[in-house]
This record gives structure tokens, C-alpha cells and sequence, in this order.
């Protein structure tokens, strides 16, 4: 039996010499595991779709091996180029990806964690991210996932805490931001993963690193 899904590829890995295992976002079956058999070989023709990242449309064949099924074949819908073109964003795009891959069980479909996801990388393949993009989206994901806090903290002003839920993410500017809540907002997010992710993202370790020092959260 064949579906066909639109998903945002999370994570890869390798197996076996020309296999990859690949972790999706779909819009109808939530998050799923699958596997793109011989993708890895010279005339491999699904690499593209199967990068973190990646928006396709996947024609998966269902699997009894324990996995959401097998990928075979797809159309590309983005491979956000200019998210690509840039380390930040990058890095920011894979940030989101290893967040909604922690945060989300196997199997169970929001509507809402993936059109999160999808208008995200949108806005930034659209523009240079805002400061408080990496806040408002994390916030909205807590949200979606139960986890979210009903009122602001830390003496965030209540304004900028409603814009962070559910402003669109275009309307978001640097320069109608105030730094104060914003790095208010920053350590409730980096608290939130701290107590809440059982080990550390890779994703964060990276711009922490970045700046010259490797935080655990």
C-alpha cells in the first residue's frame, strides 16, 4: 500500500553501505521514520528530498519492519536555496528541525506543529531571520505540544509575550523589539530545553559555540 505525504525532512542517517534512515514531519501522519533505500549510490536519485530540511511531497510505501514505511519515490516541493546559502540560517533551519524531532511523538498528526514548521523556514527563506524568531518559534512549539506557559514570565511585557504566540513570524522586526524581553524570552526557551530534553540539542552546542562558549541547554 502507497500514500503519498508532503513533509519536512528532520534528520538523516546512513545504513548499510547505500541506505539512509530519514526522520519526516508530515502534514497527515505527524512524525514518522523512513527508509530511502540505495539513495546513497552514484546514480542515487532521491538524495535531494531525503536532506534535513527538505519540503517534498514522499510517496511511501508502507513497512512491517517497524519503520513508517519506505520512500519510493517523491517531488521536490523547496529545498529553501537561499536557507542553504547562508550558515546562520542554516543553522537556525536545523535548529528548528532537531526541536520538532525531540518534541514530537511518532506517529500522532498535528496540523499545527507542521504548518509551524513549514511557515518558519518559509520566513526564513524569505529574509535574514529577526533575533526573536529562535523565541517564537520554540514558545509556539512548547504550545503545541502541551508544554506551553499561560502568561508571560520574568516580567515580560504581556504585548511582546502575545506577538511571540502568534504574531505572524513577517511581522516580527528587531527594531520594534525591546533587547530586554527578548533575552527574557531567550532564557525561558533555554530553560525550558534544559529541564525539559533529556540531553542537550546538538543544534544549540553549536551557536554556542559559535560564541566561544558550549552551554548545556
Amino acid at each position: 500500500m502507497h500514500s503519498v505525504e508532503p513533509a519536512i525532512v528532520l534528520a538523516r542517517r546512513n545504513i548499510r553501505e547505500y541506505d539512509r534512515i530519514i526522520s519526516v514531519y508530515t502534514r497527515g501522519r505527524g512524525r514518522l521514520t523512513l527508509r530511502v533505500p540505495g539513495v546513497n549510490r552514484p546514480r542515487g536519485k532521491l538524495k535531494a528530498i531525503s536532506e534535513p530540511f527538505s519540503w517534498s511531497e514522499f510517496r511511501i510505501a508502507s513497512s512491517s519492519a517497524g519503520l513508517g514505511g519506505t520512500v519510493s519515490g517523491g517531488k521536490i516541493i523547496s529545498v529553501f536555496p537561499a536557507i542553504r546559502a547562508d550558515l546562520m540560517r542554516t543553522r537556525l533551519a536545523l535548529h528548528f528541525c532537531e526541536l520538532v524531532l525531540r518534541m514530537t511523538p511518532e506517529s500522532q498528526p498535528s496540523r499545527e506543529k507542521y504548518n509551524l514548521l513549514v511557515s518558519a523556514l518559509s520566513e526564513l527563506e524569505r529574509r535574514s531571520a529577526p533575533h526573536a524568531l529562535r523565541a517564537a518559534f520554540t514558545l509556539r512549539l512548547m504550545r503545541e505540544a502541551g508544554l506551553g506557559l499561560d502568561r508571560p514570565v520574568l516580567g515580560i511585557n504581556t504585548d511582546f509575550w502575545v506577538q511571540l504566540h502568534d504574531a505572524p513570524f513577517s511581522d516580527l522586526e528587531d527594531s520594534d523589539l525591546d533587547p530586554r524581553d527578548l533575552e527574557k524570552a531567550s532564557r525561558v526557551v533555554a530553560r525550558f530545553c534544559e529541564t525539559h530534553l533529556e540531553r542537550p540539542l546538538r543544534s544549540v552546542m553549536a551557536f554556542a559555540s559559535e560564541r566561544g562558549t558550549v552551554r548545556p541547554h
